[in-house]
This record gives C-alpha cells, sequence and structure tokens, in this order.
C-alpha cells in the first residue's frame, strides 16, 4: 500500500487525459473509439520493440542504435515462415493461423536474438562505457546488417498478409475495431508484464539488477554477471524480433530499412520514458500510438511532427524523462 500512495501517478494519467482533450476535438464517440484502439494497438507495438532497447540501455548502459536490424530481421524472418505455413495462414480458423502465426514469431525472436548474441560479442564489447563510440560502431552494424538482409531477401518491398481470421474488424455501434489491433493490445501487455515480473519477481532479474548496481560485489558471490548480461542483450533483441514481426503484420509490408524508419519512434519512446524505465517506456509509447493517430486523423500534414512536438513539451515538464532511472 505504501508503494501505490508514493507512487506518481501524474504521468500515467498523461495517456487518458490526451484521450479525453482529442474527443471534442475530433467530434464523433465512434470515430475517437476507433483512433484511440488504433493508438493503443500502435502504441503498444512500439513499446514492444522499444522494450528490447529499454532494457539493454536500463541495465547495460550500451546505446544500442543498430537494434533497427533485429526489427527488420524478425519481421523478414517472419515472411520465410509464412511463406512455408501459407496453408494455415489462409485458412478461415483462428487456431489453424496461431499454426503460423505463433511459429513465425518464436523464429523471428530466436534469429534475431542470436544476431542479438553475435552483435554483442563482435561489436558491442569492445567499446563497453564508451557511448561515442557506442552510437557509431551499432549505426555502422545496422547499415551492414540492412545490407546483409538485402543479399538474402532482396532489396524490395515484400507482403507479410495478416492471417485470414485477423483480417477485418469489429463493430461497437458505429465504431470499427480491428481485430489485429486487439491481439497487439494483448501481446503488448503480455510482454510488459512479464518483463516486469522477471526483472522484480526471479531470482535472475534480481542478480540482473544488484549487478546494474555493484558489479563486484554480485561477482564475489559466486555469479558470471557478464553472462547475465549478454542473456539481457540477446532477451532486448529477441523482443526487437518479435516487435518486428507485430509491425510488419501492423504495415502488411516489410523492408530493409524498417527498423531504421521505426528507430525514430524508438528512441522518442525511450527519452520521453526516461531513459532504461520499463513503465516510462510504456507510457512514451501510449501517448506516441495516440498522439500519431489523433493528429494523422486531424492533421495529416503536421502528424510526422507531432510527436517531435509531444517529446518536447513532456521534457520542458520533466528533462529526464516521466520515469526517470536513478543515477542515470
Amino acid at each position: 500500500m505504501s508503494f501505490l500512495k508514493d507512487f506518481d501517478w501524474r504521468p500515467v494519467a498523461l495517456v487518458p487525459l490526451l484521450a479525453a482533450l482529442a474527443l471534442p476535438a475530433v467530434g464523433s464517440p465512434s470515430t475517437w473509439l476507433t483512433l484511440t484502439v488504433a493508438g493503443l494497438a500502435m502504441g503498444l507495438i512500439v513499446f514492444i520493440i522499444a522494450s528490447g532497447l529499454t532494457l539493454v540501455f536500463g541495465l547495460m548502459d550500451v546505446l544500442n542504435f543498430g537494434h533497427g536490424v533485429f526489427i527488420a530481421l524478425g519481421a523478414f524472418v517472419a515472411v520465410s515462415v509464412f511463406g512455408g505455413l501459407n496453408a494455415y495462414a489462409i485458412a478461415d480458423s483462428f487456431w489453424l493461423n496461431l499454426v503460423a502465426l505463433v511459429p513465425a514469431m518464436l523464429a523471428a525472436m530466436a534469429v534475431a536474438g542470436a544476431l542479438g548474441l553475435v552483435f554483442e560479442r563482435v561489436i558491442v564489447r569492445p567499446v563497453y562505457g564508451q557511448h561515442l563510440k557506442q552510437i557509431l560502431i551499432t549505426m555502422g552494424g545496422m547499415i551492414i546488417g540492412e545490407e546483409l538482409i538485402k543479399v538474402i531477401w532482396g532489396p524490395g518491398q515484400l507482403a507479410l498478409p495478416l492471417p485470414e481470421t485477423l483480417r477485418g474488424s469489429f463493430l461497437i455501434g458505429d465504431a470499427s475495431i480491428e481485430k489485429y489491433r486487439l491481439l497487439a493490445v494483448a501481446v503488448g501487455l503480455t510482454v510488459f508484464a512479464a518483463m516486469v515480473w522477471t526483472l522484480n519477481r526471479t531470482k535472475v532479474g534480481l542478480l540482473i539488477r544488484a549487478g546494474v548496481q555493484d558489479r563486484e560485489m554480485v561477482e564475489s558471490l559466486g555469479y558470471r554477471i557478464h553472462r547475465l548480461f549478454v542473456g539481457v542483450f540477446v532477451a532486448g533483441s529477441a523482443l526487437a524480433g518479435l516487435g518486428g514481426v507485430m509491425w510488419g503484420l501492423y504495415q502488411q509490408t516489410v523492408l530493409p530499412q524498417m527498423g531504421a524508419q521505426v528507430n525514430v519512434l524508438i528512441f522518442i519512446v525511450i527519452i520521453i520514458g526516461g531513459l532504461g524505465s520499463t513503465l516510462g517506456a510504456l507510457v512514451g509509447a501510449l501517448l506516441v500510438g495516440l498522439m500519431a493517430n489523433y493528429t494523422g486523423f486531424l492533421a495529416p500534414k503536421v502528424a510526422l511532427f507531432s510527436n517531435i512536438a509531444l517529446m518536447v513539451a513532456i521534457l520542458l515538464w520533466r528533462p529526464q524523462g516521466v520515469y526517470p532511472v536513478a543515477n542515470r
């Protein structure tokens, strides 16, 4: 109860506040509901992608600007898996569609995680503690990764269609709620709950957090903290791969450059949230998703700049983000 009493609810309240302010501007309650669900779904997909980078920076103090390559790789792996399981993807059965969707997600996470292991060993490990070098070398790694994706899958745009039963919408009154967006909300909330539980309620999570605070002490107890940190990097890469699948299905197309394009939204999210904060990343992602959808409907010409304006406004209020990590 003391936690609930001391917890700062104001940043969380920004999400319903933004939605409430948008209602009179949109005018139609049904249109507002459609935009709100779409914004929450987009926000939670962005959170899945950003959560991996948040994890890596928050626990390892690594600025990985090559995060986008894991996003793109996950999406392209899903394209290949869907191609092999096309009969299940086009079946008019939700459970058969899951036979295609779940393996695509797992394969994307596995391949992205494996690349993350190589990325950490070859590119990131030599520059631990050197942020400027991390930015430069990881950006170079992303460029190389994009070129390798072009070699394997080609430079062009590929389709990643939704499974049959996830197409279309539900009608709630006059509001149209896309089926896939509801799935995206469920997956995003599951990822958030799993991250919070792992970091706060498991031995591995407690060891990782203790290693962040006092690495020498944890190692003196016999734990190899570096191995745990490598696991964090692999997990962050795997989450990016999962996010790439979700984003690819959201757009229904994939490009080798998609990771670099989404990177802009990711960094806006983690800056708004407070670098390294899981809850902050969730709040930031929801705000970004809602803002993008509301401004895209109300003023399409300024939609590209709306999230930058949102970030600036929040940083003027809280320069370190809505939930800054201590000692960052």
